[in-house]
């Protein structure tokens, strides 16, 4: 069965196309964090997970699609926001999970690939922009939870929170040669609850009244 609008390759399904699909999704990462975007193959990709070319032609159809599939994957699985009773300590499991992810070989090469990408094929941004969207929405409550207990304003904006935190990481990963570490993550996450308590995250007028 076909959702109405999916793209091909993004419907979630069972048994033995499961793990097809996840074989794929494997591959592709892999032969995406050793040649980059534009060495993408689809018919190397089939080889790689030992599925035919036909099946992999068929159900992906270009290698944008397959790695747009690859980020919804990526952020289905990665792992949910840990609660511990403080924006700071929330905001360091968050850095600390980003940092995590961009510190290993092929994590960071998978995703220094795919932002060179974004800025050149608007399906594979659209892409990060979806997979990006998820994660933010998943940690935002943590924000929410602050302002209810009073540790940040009233009129934060959750999200620009959330995003101050990973952004330094990022800018680190694609500007730096230095090793990212768990001091760069809590510098990350100490910078982002102190500008949220100073109201640099108010939305709107909020933060000029």
């Amino acid at each position: 069965m076909r959702i109405e609008g999916a793209d091909p390759g993004t419907v979630r399904p069972g048994g033995r196309t499961a793990r097809v699909r996840a074989s794929v999704l494997q591959a592709a990462g892999d032969a995406l964090a050793e040649h980059g975007f534009a060495g993408l193959d689809l018919a190397d990709i089939a080889r790689r997970a030992e599925v035919g070319k036909t099946t992999v032609y068929r159900r992906w159809g270009t290698v944008t699609i397959l790695v747009a599939d690859l980020l919804t994957d990526m952020a289905e699985q990665s792992l949910p926001r840990t609660e511990t009773g403080s924006l700071l300590g929330d905001l360091k499991a968050n850095a600390r999970l980003v940092q995590r992810t961009l510190a290993d070989p092929r994590q960071g090469a998978l995703f220094k690939a795919v932002i060179a990408a974004a800025t050149c094929e608007a399906k594979t941004a659209e892409a990060l922009h979806r997979f990006y969207d998820i994660r933010v929405k998943e940690w935002a409550p943590c924000v929410q939870q602050a302002i209810d207990r009073g540790e940040v304003p009233e009129g934060t904006d959750v999200h620009e929170v959330i995003r101050a935190v990973s952004a330094p990481l990022y800018y680190r990963l694609l500007t730096s040669s230095g090793g990212l570490d768990e001091a760069a993550a809590d510098q990350a996450a100490e910078a982002a609850v102190a500008a949220a308590r100073a109201g640099a995250y108010l939305r709107g007028d909020e933060g000029h009244a």
